[in-house]
């Protein structure tokens, strides 16, 4: 049902209400609960409290944030989306989805036991029993977005990221693709304020989330690290550092940030402040569908710096040497600026008629 009125966009019926069923089970630390706790814009607290005018109400379950003592009592609305009990909810995936058909005898994770076996039951019958009815689904960290480091060339598990294992074609309930927010661990108002917008589409206020191929948020993750970096002038003036001390531009010590989908340097880390290159880090690319393999080894000189930096330093040369100039001759006070009998300003009216 839809509703809309003269001089506004169509409004479609939304939730009062929405479960977050959050499974951080995967392959990873737990790194990206412990980011998103550091949110403040808006703060994770303020949006399962109802602080926040039109979002519907929030049921989470986490179980770093869950109030319960875990075991069944966290699993019940689990196990109450898997019956149908539970409806509408947001799957929310943290850790790279391991490939339990080569597991060997065992298996690479699991999230509660099957009350029949008490055997083990693998995230990724999880995935597959809670994706289908998932009003969306949501892979937070680069691990569960692209499959982060326990992806890497080499390992046992056969790691991947949440769309390389239900098809980047998947479509939830709710008609959405998935929604990636890549971070190692994930910038906390990153995530926040993604969730938030897929609330408010939740509660029929606002179109669904823009993403790009790669199906990340757009207006998070459409720039670069070096077009939002505060270092990125002394690149243009060929101004480059030679260790991890200078604030000059890093990229010849190892930062990706030219070539990184990326707001950090923007955005900061928390209240604004921080983020890798604001703070003395290279950009190693952990949002990046290709990290760490095409970004390795860290610390090296990517292999297209040697051709950039060589081409933009003698521009960069003159370019600093003119500013230079420029800025002693606008560091000096006007001519006309003394206490003596005569007006001295250099205005001439010659060009009145």
């Amino acid at each position: 049902m839809t509703t809309q009125t003269a001089g506004t966009a169509e409004r479609r019926a939304g939730f009062d209400e929405i479960s977050i069923l959050w499974i951080s089970e995967g392959m990873s630390c737990d790194g990206d609960t412990v980011s998103v706790t550091a949110s403040g814009q808006p703060a994770i607290e303020d949006v399962v409290n109802g602080v926040i005018p039109g979002l519907p109400k929030v049921n989470l379950y986490n179980k770093v944030l869950s109030p319960t003592l875990g075991g069944e009592e966290f699993l019940a609305p689990f196990r109450a989306a898997v019956r149908g009990d539970l409806s509408p909810y947001i799957l929310v995936v943290e850790g790279s989805i391991p490939n339990e058909k080569v597991n060997g005898d065992g298996y690479w994770t699991s999230f509660g036991n099957d009350p029949d076996t008490g055997e083990p039951v693998t995230l990724n019958w999880w995935i597959d029993a809670l994706a289908p009815g998932a009003w969306a689904v949501v892979a937070i960290g680069t691990c569960a977005t692209y499959g982060g480091i326990h992806a890497m060339a080499g390992n046992p598990t056969g790691c991947m990221g949440l769309a390389d294992y239900l098809g980047w074609d998947f479509r939830s309930a709710g008609r959405l693709p998935i929604v990636n927010v890549p971070g190692c661990p994930v910038q906390p108002e990153n995530f926040m304020e993604t969730l938030t917008w897929l609330l408010y589409h939740a509660a029929g206020a606002a179109p669904p989330p823009p993403l790009d191929d790669k199906l990340r948020p757009t207006w998070l993750f459409g720039k670069t690290v070096h077009e939002g970096c505060d270092r990125g002038s002394y690149y243009e003036q060929g101004d480059f550092a030679k260790d991890y001390n200078s604030p000059k531009c890093q990229v010849k010590i190892g930062c990706w940030g030219p070539v990184v989908n990326c707001n950090v340097p923007k955005r900061g880390w928390m209240g604004g402040l921080g983020g890798c290159p604001n703070v003395g880090g290279i950009c190693i690319a952990c949002t990046m569908p290709g990290f760490p393999d095409k970004f390795m080894p860290f610390m090296d000189q990517p292999p297209g710096a040697s051709l950039s930096s060589l081409m933009i330093k003698p521009y960069g040369a003159f370019i600093r040497r003119m500013r230079g100039i420029t800025n002693r001759t606008v560091n000096k006070e006007p001519r006309w600026h003394h206490n003596r009998e005569e007006l001295t300003t250099g205005f001439d009216p010659r060009y009145r008629p």
